[in-house]
Protein backbone atom coordinates (compact mmCIF):
# COMPACT_ATOMS: atom_id res chain seq x y z
CA UNK A 1 0.00 0.00 0.00
CA UNK A 2 1.30 3.34 -0.73
CA UNK A 3 2.04 5.81 2.43
CA UNK A 4 -0.48 8.38 3.05
CA UNK A 5 0.08 11.64 3.23
CA UNK A 6 0.25 13.34 7.19
CA UNK A 7 -1.33 16.70 5.95
CA UNK A 8 -4.58 17.62 3.92
CA UNK A 9 -3.78 19.44 1.10
CA UNK A 10 -6.39 22.50 0.90
CA UNK A 11 -8.27 22.74 -2.39
CA UNK A 12 -8.16 26.54 -3.62
CA UNK A 13 -11.37 27.25 -3.38
CA UNK A 14 -11.61 26.60 0.58
CA UNK A 15 -8.37 28.09 0.95
CA UNK A 16 -10.02 31.31 -0.39
CA UNK A 17 -13.06 30.95 1.81
CA UNK A 18 -10.46 30.06 4.52
CA UNK A 19 -8.76 33.32 3.96
CA UNK A 20 -11.70 35.37 3.58
CA UNK A 21 -12.78 34.53 7.73
CA UNK A 22 -9.30 36.40 8.46
CA UNK A 23 -10.00 40.34 9.00
CA UNK A 24 -5.85 40.84 8.20
CA UNK A 25 -7.04 40.07 4.77
CA UNK A 26 -10.16 42.47 4.61
CA UNK A 27 -7.70 45.25 5.92
CA UNK A 28 -4.99 44.21 3.45
CA UNK A 29 -7.36 44.31 0.44
CA UNK A 30 -8.45 48.12 1.39
CA UNK A 31 -4.62 49.19 1.72
CA UNK A 32 -4.31 47.38 -1.70
CA UNK A 33 -7.33 49.11 -2.92
CA UNK A 34 -6.26 52.52 -1.55
CA UNK A 35 -2.75 51.77 -3.49
CA UNK A 36 -4.68 50.76 -6.45
CA UNK A 37 -6.29 54.55 -6.23
CA UNK A 38 -3.65 56.29 -6.18
CA UNK A 39 -1.85 54.42 -8.50
CA UNK A 40 -4.95 54.57 -10.84
CA UNK A 41 -4.58 58.56 -10.34
CA UNK A 42 -1.28 58.47 -11.52
CA UNK A 43 -2.05 55.91 -14.16
CA UNK A 44 -4.33 58.07 -15.60
CA UNK A 45 -2.76 61.52 -15.06
CA UNK A 46 0.40 60.56 -17.38
CA UNK A 47 -1.75 58.33 -19.28
CA UNK A 48 -3.53 61.71 -20.20
CA UNK A 49 -0.52 64.16 -20.52
CA UNK A 50 1.02 61.90 -22.81
CA UNK A 51 -1.93 61.51 -25.10
CA UNK A 52 -3.57 65.03 -24.77
CA UNK A 53 -1.34 67.29 -24.37
CA UNK A 54 2.06 65.51 -25.65
CA UNK A 55 0.01 63.61 -28.74
CA UNK A 56 1.54 60.43 -28.26
CA UNK A 57 -0.02 57.61 -29.75
CA UNK A 58 -2.13 55.97 -27.06
CA UNK A 59 -0.17 52.61 -27.04
CA UNK A 60 2.99 54.40 -26.08
CA UNK A 61 1.22 56.73 -23.59
CA UNK A 62 -0.38 53.27 -21.66
CA UNK A 63 3.05 51.95 -21.41
CA UNK A 64 4.32 54.98 -20.11
CA UNK A 65 2.01 55.46 -17.61
CA UNK A 66 2.19 51.72 -16.58
CA UNK A 67 5.89 52.49 -15.86
CA UNK A 68 5.42 55.28 -13.78
CA UNK A 69 2.09 54.02 -11.77
CA UNK A 70 4.20 50.67 -11.61
CA UNK A 71 6.78 52.19 -9.51
CA UNK A 72 4.79 54.41 -7.62
CA UNK A 73 2.50 50.90 -6.76
CA UNK A 74 5.75 48.97 -5.92
CA UNK A 75 7.55 51.08 -3.03
CA UNK A 76 3.50 51.54 -1.10
CA UNK A 77 2.47 48.08 -1.77
CA UNK A 78 5.97 46.65 -0.25
CA UNK A 79 6.00 48.99 2.96
CA UNK A 80 2.55 49.70 3.86
CA UNK A 81 0.11 47.14 1.91
CA UNK A 82 1.98 43.51 2.50
CA UNK A 83 4.65 45.12 5.24
CA UNK A 84 7.01 43.00 3.24
CA UNK A 85 10.11 44.79 4.13
CA UNK A 86 11.88 41.90 5.64
CA UNK A 87 11.72 40.31 2.28
CA UNK A 88 14.58 40.71 -0.37
CA UNK A 89 13.41 43.66 -2.14
CA UNK A 90 15.26 42.67 -5.47
CA UNK A 91 13.28 38.83 -5.36
CA UNK A 92 9.88 41.07 -4.42
CA UNK A 93 10.57 43.20 -6.98
CA UNK A 94 10.90 40.74 -9.83
CA UNK A 95 8.08 38.93 -8.76
CA UNK A 96 5.90 42.08 -8.66
CA UNK A 97 7.29 43.46 -12.25
CA UNK A 98 6.53 39.47 -13.43
CA UNK A 99 2.64 39.95 -12.26
CA UNK A 100 2.46 43.78 -13.60
CA UNK A 101 3.60 42.81 -16.73
CA UNK A 102 0.98 40.29 -17.03
CA UNK A 103 -2.03 42.35 -15.20
CA UNK A 104 -0.62 45.54 -17.88
CA UNK A 105 -0.90 42.66 -20.77
CA UNK A 106 -4.67 42.23 -19.87
CA UNK A 107 -5.10 45.59 -19.52
CA UNK A 108 -3.76 46.96 -23.17
CA UNK A 109 -5.93 44.41 -24.88
CA UNK A 110 -8.88 45.44 -22.92
CA UNK A 111 -7.75 48.83 -23.77
CA UNK A 112 -7.44 48.09 -27.19
CA UNK A 113 -10.76 46.32 -27.85
CA UNK A 114 -12.71 49.19 -26.46
CA UNK A 115 -11.13 51.61 -28.22
CA UNK A 116 -10.71 49.81 -31.85
CA UNK A 117 -14.22 47.42 -31.51
CA UNK A 118 -16.37 49.40 -29.18
CA UNK A 119 -15.42 52.75 -29.67
CA UNK A 120 -14.99 53.93 -26.31
CA UNK A 121 -12.81 57.33 -25.87
CA UNK A 122 -9.57 56.70 -24.91
CA UNK A 123 -9.23 57.96 -21.69
CA UNK A 124 -12.45 56.32 -20.01
CA UNK A 125 -11.20 52.87 -21.83
CA UNK A 126 -7.88 52.90 -19.94
CA UNK A 127 -9.93 53.83 -16.63
CA UNK A 128 -12.17 50.54 -17.59
CA UNK A 129 -9.37 48.61 -18.14
CA UNK A 130 -7.02 49.40 -15.43
CA UNK A 131 -9.67 48.72 -12.72
CA UNK A 132 -10.03 45.24 -14.76
CA UNK A 133 -6.97 44.50 -14.34
CA UNK A 134 -6.72 45.12 -10.50
CA UNK A 135 -8.41 41.67 -8.96
CA UNK A 136 -5.38 40.28 -11.30
CA UNK A 137 -2.89 41.97 -9.47
CA UNK A 138 -4.06 41.52 -6.02
CA UNK A 139 -4.03 38.15 -6.59
CA UNK A 140 -0.67 37.54 -7.47
CA UNK A 141 1.38 40.18 -5.64
CA UNK A 142 -0.63 38.23 -2.45
CA UNK A 143 0.07 35.01 -3.36
CA UNK A 144 3.42 35.31 -5.36
CA UNK A 145 5.17 38.91 -5.03
CA UNK A 146 5.00 39.78 -1.28
CA UNK A 147 3.83 35.97 0.20
CA UNK A 148 5.03 35.59 3.98
CA UNK A 149 7.86 32.91 4.38
CA UNK A 150 7.04 30.02 6.62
Amino acid sequence: MPEEATAVEIRPHLRLLHGMRKPANWLQLVRFGLVGGIGFVVNLAVYALFVHPIGADYHVAAVAAWLVAVLNNFALNRHWTFDARDGQVRFQAIRFLAVSVVAFGFSLLLLTLLVESAGVAKVPAQALAVAASTPLNFLGNKLWSFRATA
